[in-house]
């Protein structure tokens, strides 16, 4: 990849403050990484071999949860290395690569979080024509389009960042986001494009959240007063709301953190912020879906029970 700044590396300086107790977070970052991979991946595993959970509903839940473990896949690894490393680095092509897998992350999460809002309003308010609306493969083709149109929404982003100038290779987190590259820009004019691009982003994704909060204000409106739909409700769309709120708060928190960022807030602090949409969401999701789903419940007890016997 050519690079237009002519700046070769980025220095991470995120993890400046934390060079006496590196050991310790290397030991409880590895350890919640596994934790991420190990829920996800039984999740994972348990959906795709058990034939009766071949649903539309557990189908979203299952690419949820490898949406997961792909974004965390773009920071726990470099984010390890990094803690046994003296010197925090990252290559131009990998920062933007980074980038690339935080931000498509976040949107492909926040798209099928939408797909499953939608699943649960023809399920619950329209359950005569659920099957003919969403097939298991009106499923798979409603997520794969939210992830690859996410990803060419996030491209488009990365792109115009690769064609700033450059002026300063120090950037002040443990990863790399786009924003963050693009304040690095010599010339601020010629990041009006990269704003007018995000600012349509921002708005893309504003939408789906609100037609989530839509539907889901829809459906309690419609099982308020459905003993049959309320119980409905609570057992598949709890989880989904949970899932909602959980991310809405982490991203918030980080967005909020990048836009007005303060040095009198502890590197610690900022640090835990930046990474929290990394950690909490990937571990809580599969857990909350594990013990709210019945089926997956059992299929999850029935598992734990032969490996004990």
């Amino acid at each position: 990849m050519n690079n237009v700044s002519g700046i070769s590396v980025f220095f991470l300086s995120g993890l400046n403050e934390t060079r006496h107790h590196r050991s310790t977070l290397f030991f409880l970052s590895l350890l919640c990484y596994y934790i991420i991979i190990l829920v996800n991946v039984s999740l994972i595993l348990i959906i795709i071999l058990d034939n009766s959970l071949h649903e539309p509903m557990y189908i979203m839940l299952c690419a949820f949860c490898m949406n997961g473990l792909y974004g965390t896949a773009g920071f726990f690894p470099k984010f390890l290395w990094d803690l046994l490393s003296p010197v925090h680095i990252i290559s131009y092509s990998g920062c933007l690569l980074q980038a690339q897998v935080m931000h498509s992350f976040v949107c492909s999460d926040l798209s099928i979080l939408a797909v499953m809002a939608y699943d649960r309003y023809v399920a619950i308010c329209r359950p005569l024509v659920y099957h003919s609306v969403m097939s298991k493969q009106k499923a798979v083709k409603l997520l794969c389009f939210s992830w690859l149109i996410s990803f060419c929404i996030v491209g488009t982003n990365i792109f115009l960042t690769f064609r700033l100038k450059l002026c300063s290779p120090f950037l002040s987190r443990l990863f790399c986001v786009n924003w963050s590259i693009v304040a690095l820009a010599c010339f601020p004019a010629e990041t009006a494009v990269n704003n007018i691009v995000s600012f349509i982003t921002i708005i893309i994704y504003v939408f789906h959240a609100l037609f989530i909060i839509w539907s889901y204000m829809y459906l309690i409106k419609t099982c308020v007063n459905s003993l049959e739909k309320r119980a409905k409700f609570m057992q598949t769309c709890v989880p989904h709301l949970i899932s909602l709120l959980t991310f809405a708060v982490t991203i918030l928190f980080d967005l909020m953190t990048i836009r007005f960022s303060s040095t009198a807030l502890p590197q610690f602090f900022q640090n835990f912020v930046a990474i929290e949409f990394l950690v909490i969401p990937p571990i809580l999701n599969p857990l909350i879906y594990g013990f709210k789903l019945t089926k997956i419940r059992i299929k999850l007890l029935g598992v734990v029970t032969c490996k004990i016997k």
